[in-house]
């Protein structure tokens, strides 16, 4: 995917000018969505991973070598963020998720030894009505056996069924390792379709 940084947001006014292609990615706090632009990228400090979660509070964008951006918005959920702090963030990246017209595509990253949660569910749900592609990585599969990550994967798969029925043909499911680099082809593949001028 190669990328290199471009920019940041904190507030609404502060986001790029609309242009290229904007690919999202989202999950709850240490879930390990730097970890997974990293991967994606072949870069390994171009997303920080900090060691304190809820530390990014701003979307961070970076520009991808075919003219289409990435964007990194912040974490959500971690309990120890201030609750005016929380809502802040929180505000920003449903305003970027609902509103922004070159947004083409959002992935979620979810631990895949945890699941899904609610705040995962609920950017799903704003997000989802506008027809546009979801993509959710379960993460740190390598940490489960083969059993326990095809119970975790079809676990994630029977409630993203459930809770969003009408939308199930947009939403895929992969299991990834940015460690075993297990999913990050598969990945690649689903990214690149969401892109102007993939085959179709």
């Amino acid at each position: 995917m190669g990328a290199r940084f471009e920019g940041a947001a904190a507030r609404p006014a502060q986001l790029p000018a609309v242009g290229p292609a904007e690919i999202a990615f989202a999950g709850r706090s240490n879930s390990g969505k730097s970890s997974a632009i990293n991967a994606l990228a072949r870069q390994k400090q171009l997303a920080y991973a900090s060691r304190t979660p809820g530390r990014t509070r701003q979307i961070n964008f970076f520009a991808l070598r075919g003219g289409a951006r990435v964007a990194d918005l912040p974490g959500y959920g971690y309990a120890a963020v201030p609750k005016a702090m929380k809502l802040e963030w929180q505000d920003l990246l449903w305003d970027y998720v609902t509103l922004r017209t070159t947004l083409v595509g959002l992935v979620i990253v979810i631990d895949a030894r945890h699941g899904i949660k609610g705040l995962d569910e609920d950017l799903l749900g704003g997000y989802l009505p506008s027809g546009r592609p979801a993509l959710i990585l379960a993460t740190k599969s390598d940490k489960l056996g083969l059993a326990d990550r095809r119970t975790a994967v079809a676990t994630l798969r029977r409630r993203l069924d459930e809770r969003f029925d009408p939308y199930r043909a947009t939403v895929i499911v992969q299991t990834f390792s940015a460690v075993s680099r297990a999913g990050v082809e598969a990945a690649d593949m689903t990214l690149a379709q969401w892109l102007p001028g993939a085959p179709p």
